[in-house]
């Protein structure tokens, strides 16, 4: 057993010695200085109400391309990579309350205040980013959707947390370049309308999460096993709050953290009108953009 230990470990310091060195980020990428991030961002459109959209965890920017165009027929929308995801600055602390402050001074950075504040559109774990946006900064915040999120704590289990160095990042990094592994998770996400990733979609997914900064932050967060949400206290203030709120869900979106049931209790936590539930299962805004643009465009028409 000493001696299988010792190869495994031996191995695994192989592993993180030869794959070091990231790959180069893409060229041409847009950048604002938003708060203490400097941060990586998408635009579409030129005229209308504003948008923001706001990533989950292992998303960036990236995630949001087929709906924003579909949105930026009509509006002018943005989409940001949070600190610690994708090719932003990794500034820490890893957590909602920074990612919050990213995304209000980004919109800020932008010009989307005041009469201009923009609506805040939050994927899976970005529904308590731009909920805890909302409470913390309301009159700069024209309105929340959650989209296929509930802001709540998701434990992740104790597997992340019982690694160690250095065999917590050599997992990492050898998941990461198994080609096959990211079409299958994309594919579970993303349901049999979506259609399967090839090599350039691949390294769309792949090529952020292997950043030196984004993979710092990742193994971080995978220590303490737990994806950041917002307090029963603070959505019990979103809820009070006169931000108009939406959720937005995938029919098929049930497995793992989510019931069916999960559309129509979040909505309740957040006082907001009864979900619109739209085809798909958790990647909606791949698989459905026009549907989750017509569900949100009653909210950005208040805007």
């Amino acid at each position: 057993m000493a001696a299988l230990a010792g190869l495994v470990t031996a191995a695994s310091v192989v592993v993180v010695l030869v794959t070091r060195t990231p790959p180069a980020p893409p060229a041409g990428l847009r950048f604002v200085q938003a708060g203490d991030v400097r941060t990586r961002y998408l635009s579409w459109g030129d005229h209308g109400s504003p948008v923001v959209l706001v990533p989950g965890a292992f998303e960036t920017s990236d995630a949001w391309q087929q709906l924003g165009a579909v949105l930026g027929t009509e509006h002018r929308v943005f989409a940001l990579d949070l600190t610690g995801q994708g090719y932003s600055d990794a500034v820490a602390p890893f957590d909602v309350d920074h990612d919050a402050r990213q995304t209000l001074a980004f919109a800020a950075a932008l010009g989307l205040t005041g009469p201009d504040a923009p609506v805040l559109v939050g994927h899976s774990s970005g529904a308590a980013i731009v909920g805890l946006a909302a409470v913390t900064a309301p009159q700069e915040v024209a309105g929340v959707v959650f989209l296929d999120g509930d802001a709540l704590p998701l434990d992740v289990g104790p597997g992340p947390r019982l690694l160690v160095e250095p065999y917590r990042t050599a997992l990492v990094r050898l998941a990461l370049r198994s080609d096959g592994l990211v079409r299958r998770l994309y594919a579970s996400q993303c349901g049999p309308t979506c259609a399967p990733l090839d090599a350039a979609g691949v390294d769309l997914w792949r090529r952020p999460l292997q950043q030196r900064g984004t993979e710092r932050a990742l193994l971080q967060n995978a220590s303490r096993g737990v994806i950041p949400a917002m307090t029963s206290e603070q959505l019990d203030a979103l809820r009070r709050s006169d931000v108009p709120r939406l959720v937005v869900w995938g029919r098929d979106d049930v497995d793992g953290a989510y019931t069916p049931a999960s559309p129509g209790s979040t909505a309740a936590a957040i006082g907001a009108p009864p979900p619109v539930v739209v085809p798909g299962r958790h990647l909606t805004m791949i698989s459905s953009p026009a549907d989750v643009a017509a569900a949100i465009a009653p909210l950005l028409r208040r805007s």
